[in-house]
């Protein structure tokens, strides 16, 4: 495609371009991760490869954390309740339906940020983090802006799903898509 625009114009245009593969890419991954976590009993959700390794239910949790902590606190004004070190307990129990429910919900918050910025491309560039306590544990800092953010979501968040087809691979062999 070639952007015949020049200014803000094109800014904008290509950040819409961005904006729709993140959308298209972030619903077809959550109907894809919907559909192995279906396949799946409670028994397989908290089960782990061997006892050093995380489970689906450490996954999903680590997942609904960070999207709560990232996005959820600074763009939905919600209190951060994270609680990092519990996302890893070994033993961490979860049903298939709270499994279901955190993983969709974690799609949906950034789907929700991603149709904001669709209406005000602006808000891109804003960094929400600037004023806010020192982030930890994140691959981006408190000067990082809403695209790096989503950007840095968009390469965490595939390795987390990754690991949980793998999982229920490992649990059920062949899935069904």
């Amino acid at each position: 495609m070639v952007v015949k625009m020049l200014g803000r114009e094109a800014v904008l245009d290509s950040s819409t371009i961005l904006i729709d593969f993140l959308l298209k890419k972030y619903r077809a991954d959550k109907i894809g991760t919907m559909q192995v976590i279906t396949q799946l009993s409670d028994e397989d959700i908290v089960w782990s490869p061997v006892p050093e390794s995380n489970s689906i239910a450490n996954l999903v949790a680590h997942i609904w954390g960070t999207v709560h902590q990232r996005y959820e606190t600074v763009f939905f004004d919600v209190p951060d309740t994270r609680d990092r070190d519990k996302e890893f307990e070994r033993g961490l129990q979860m049903s298939k339906e709270q499994a279901m429910e955190l993983i969709g919900k974690s799609y949906d918050r950034i789907i929700q940020v991603l149709e904001n910025a669709k209406e005000n491309p602006e808000k891109l560039l804003e960094q929400p983090y600037l004023n806010l306590p020192t982030l930890t544990n994140s691959g981006v800092d408190n000067e990082a802006t809403t695209l790096e953010m989503l950007l840095h979501q968009f390469r965490h968040l595939p390795g987390h799903t990754g690991q949980i087809v793998y999982i229920a691979k490992m649990r059920k062999g062949q899935l069904q898509w």
